[in-house]
């Protein structure tokens, strides 16, 4: 391979910090260490562990060097020690500081341009892959001429989607947000419509839409983009993506299968929880998590508990973040299920779990990891979309690849403001564990998940977009 007879590079990686960008961008650093590239992961101090710990766990440790910048939490008007998006998002810290908190975070990112710039000018990288919400990193990048490439924590369909959205509708119609009536995504290889109060709905003057514009425009100066999914799960979007809207992807997941000996590792952490999946039947359970920034609010999660319930099934919940309030749970809830769910508070082994023999079924709020891990595990999903792309990633489960089944949500919201009732999460969960519609959705992913394990595989379409790209920049310094 051309990058083991030639000089090493050096490749450094910037984060996003909040989990859902940090942790795919640990495993694509393990991903360029793998093919014998140096690599460098910038953080600041608050988020070192979190990275350090990811890395331990691999084969990686000795050869992923960190780097860490001051956070300016004083500059942007933030309490110390808040680094990490998880912390701003804290109820008790938008109660007290508003959404607003929000807007000071990302204003924070903004001022990391100068820090990095010492940075790339110390160790002159051969390659920047910064997050999308450092648009600024581009010009940075250049000044050195490095070439930088741009990580999308979304994937093919959604991406286009959003651009199409972007291009076609913001600004050609008023109060898109508030209109619940469906329109068709212009210019998209399908037919997929989608209502005005499912789009992101972010203030025009917000510093968080501020940087989505500035990002649209870094991109189209990038040397290009890494996308975390794998071609044979989207080839009509990756196809649209490069030679319809013409830009360059290097599409090199699902890159979370990088390190599976580490997340086997994690669920040995959990012994109770390990034992208890051991000791039910194949494809019995059904996971639930809604992702580390999700809210819900104590009737709705009473009313998924009393779904969950009334459907039988045997359930493992995660919940990172509890209701506010007290009384989340119906009363007797935990007693009524014993032996038959458990409630996980706080982190939990995803990965590990949905691999696991014994789920056969994951309700999920579509992040983009989320819906990887997923897919790469073979198990079909009941769609409960929040905020960010995740209206977009569910039309993809849901009517393109069809194997997702939705409980309806009908508006857009950073924190989750639709109430559905228990009788619908009844029905949805059975749904996808049971009867003929399930088996041919567990079919059908199970299918999409053996291809995702032949992608990264050695001579699969996703090591080799990454060996392709390893060798333009080889080809770029030379």
């Amino acid at each position: 391979m051309t990058t083991q007879s030639a000089p090493q590079l050096h490749v450094l990686l910037f984060p996003y910090m909040a989990h859902g960008h940090m942790i795919p961008m640990i495993d694509i650093a393990m991903l360029f260490a793998s093919r014998n590239l140096k690599t460098t992961i910038v953080t600041t101090p608050h988020n070192q562990p979190f990275v350090s710990r990811k890395i331990q766990k691999s084969q990686f440790q000795t050869e992923i060097d960190i780097q860490l910048l001051q956070f300016p939490t004083a500059e942007a008007g933030l309490p110390e020690g808040c680094e990490h998006l998880d912390l701003i998002l804290e109820r008790k810290l938008v109660l007290q500081l508003g959404w607003g908190v929000f807007d000071k975070f990302n204003f924070a990112m903004s001022l990391f341009q100068n820090p990095l710039e010492k940075l790339l000018e110390q160790l002159r990288p051969d390659l920047v892959v910064a997050d999308q919400f450092f648009p600024w990193a581009t010009d940075s990048a250049s000044k050195f001429g490095i070439p930088r490439v741009v990580f999308h924590g979304n994937g093919l369909f959604a991406m286009c989607a959003a651009i199409s959205v972007q291009q076609n509708i913001y600004g050609k119609r008023p109060n898109v947000n508030t209109d619940p009536k469906p329109f068709t995504i212009p210019d998209l290889p399908d037919e997929i419509t989608i209502t005005g109060k499912q789009l992101p709905a972010h203030h025009p003057e917000s510093q968080f839409a501020k940087i989505l514009r500035g990002c649209r425009k870094a991109e189209l100066t990038s040397f290009g983009v890494i996308v975390n999914s794998f071609y044979e799960l989207e080839p009509v979007y990756a196809d649209h993506y490069r030679n319809f809207l013409g830009r360059r992807a290097w599409i090199i997941g699902p890159v979370s299968l990088c390190n599976r000996d580490a997340e086997e590792k994690s669920i040995h952490e959990h012994e109770c929880l390990r034992k208890w999946l051991n000791s039910k039947k194949p494809n019995s359970v059904v996971y639930l998590s809604f992702g580390t920034l999700s809210y819900l609010s104590a009737d709705q999660m009473k009313e998924i508990a009393i779904g969950l319930e009334s459907s039988g099934k045997d359930f493992v919940w995660s919940v990172i973040r509890e209701s506010h309030e007290k009384d989340w749970l119906p009363e007797g809830f935990e007693e009524r299920t014993q032996g038959k769910g458990l409630i996980i508070r706080g982190w939990a082994p995803q990965i590990a779990i949905l691999e696991h023999e014994a789920v056969g079924g994951f309700v999920s709020h579509c992040g983009w990891n989320s819906t990887l891990e997923a897919i790469s595990a073979g198990l079909p999903m009941v769609t409960w979309p929040f905020g960010a792309e995740q209206f977009y990633n569910e039309k993809l489960l849901t009517e393109i690849l069809k194997i997702g089944v939705s409980v309806g949500v009908e508006q857009w919201s950073k924190i989750g403001g639709d109430s559905i009732k228990s009788e619908t999460v009844k029905m949805a969960v059975n749904k996808i564990m049971e009867g003929e519609e399930a088996d041919a959705m567990r079919k059908k992913v199970k299918e999409l998940g053996e291809m995702a394990k032949k992608a990264v595989e050695e001579g699969g379409s996703s090591y080799c977009a990454l060996n392709a790209l390893i060798d333009e920049i080889q080809k770029s310094k030379n």
